[in-house]
């Protein structure tokens, strides 16, 4: 699937492809119709993360190019983070020089134009020489100060152009967790969600640092995504009552949202509980949702974890089909690509799309129609 190569002039402008589970049909919408597909008294789950400028250029003690990528925030003082080589986004990750090997105590410094950032490697992960720990020096709101002075966001080569801060913020970004943007919410603009909730469709919000995506390492991107650090404020909690109370279904815009709210509820043993934690879920077929009902995402490959937890709501056949019309109608992908609506089963029955494609017993799909 083609790659979006820039961010969209108006968010509400990216395509949106619903897919109705219960009646195993497919329809070609746009974001801004969301309000639309969803009914009053739903409720829109959103990760309100900021995104740092993670991506950060500097040089070893011995003179070594490297680029350092924040995998998340900070655990107390010590920072996660994937080492590169000489070069910078415009090279596919899977093609970047090896970084210069680095020990326990090396020092890092890490410069811009008039600002300067230096860190000390705590420990390399056994995983790869690649994947370390680094220690920061300054501290404290001074570092926070020269991180967004020296560092850039974390793009990727089929981007055709760098990134500015503002390109990878929701327009709820709160505080700054993310090492990549939650990216279904660059879909959602301001005048979309002012209309979501003038439909009586509730919005509530988790915070989760979404971590890297790609790392171009095999033994790294083996094991994404990361175990992720979460909060859920109790209001959301007391949402999502009050909508499973009136019947209305509740709609993860994301899949750290998905992560949160489901490893959440994991760790209460089904109840979903205010206050911060760590999620290492990993959801594909097979797992049964006890918090979320529907889902609204990027339009994501097989072989992605991603794909693997759409599993979980959508059956293979209708899946595929769905990934198929997508590429032969030139839906976009990645960050700041196309969107999917997986609607909740349970109401999926009353669908609002307009025109759908059906199937036939064999599960293959007579045809697909909507708008372009």
């Amino acid at each position: 699937m083609r790659p979006a190569s820039s961010p969209r002039a108006r968010a509400s402008d990216a395509r949106l492809l619903v897919i109705d589970p219960l009646e195993a049909r497919l329809s070609d919408a746009r974001a801004a119709d969301l309000d639309r597909l969803l009914d009053p008294g739903d409720l829109l789950v959103v990760n309100d993360a900021a995104t740092v400028p993670g991506s950060l250029a500097g040089r070893t003690s011995g003179g070594g190019a490297v680029e350092a990528r924040l995998s998340g925030p900070p655990e107390g003082d010590a920072w996660v983070a994937v080492l590169f080589g000489a070069g910078d986004w415009r090279e596919r990750t899977e093609d970047r020089l090896p970084p210069p090997r680095v020990g326990e105590g090396e020092r890092i410094v890490f410069e811009a134009p008039g600002a300067s950032l230096a860190a000390r490697v705590v420990s390399v992960s056994p995983l790869s020489p690649r994947l370390v720990t680094l220690r920061f020096e300054p501290r404290g709101a001074a570092l926070w100060d020269a991180l967004y002075r020296v560092g850039r966001p974390v793009q990727y080569a089929y981007l055709r152009a760098p990134l500015a801060l503002w390109d990878v913020q929701t327009p709820y970004a709160s505080r700054p967790w993310a090492a990549e943007p939650p990216s279904t919410g660059l879909g959602l603009d301001t005048r979309l969600l002012m209309s979501l909730r003038a439909r009586g469709i509730g919005i509530a919000r988790i915070t989760e640092a979404a971590g890297l995506s790609s790392t171009g390492d095999p033994a790294i991107d083996a094991a994404l995504p990361f175990p992720e650090r979460f909060e859920i404020p109790e209001e959301t909690v007391l949402a999502i009552a009050r909508t499973r109370a009136r019947g209305g279904s509740v709609i993860a815009a994301g899949t750290t949202v998905l992560r949160a709210l489901e490893g959440a509820a994991v760790r209460g043993g089904g109840a979903l509980t205010a206050g911060a934690g760590i999620t290492d879920l990993r959801v594909g077929a097979g797992f049964r949702p006890r918090i979320v009902d529907g889902l609204l995402t990027g339009i994501h490959e097989p072989g992605t974890s991603h794909h693997e937890l759409m599993r979980a709501f959508v059956a293979d056949a209708l899946l595929d089909a769905a990934i198929a019309h997508a590429e032969s109608a030139g839906y976009l992908g990645h960050e700041f690509g196309d969107l999917c609506l997986v609607l909740p089963a349970r109401a999926a029955a009353g669908c609002r799309a307009g025109a759908h494609s059906r199937w036939d017993r064999g599960g293959r799909p007579e045809g697909v129609s909507g708008s372009r």
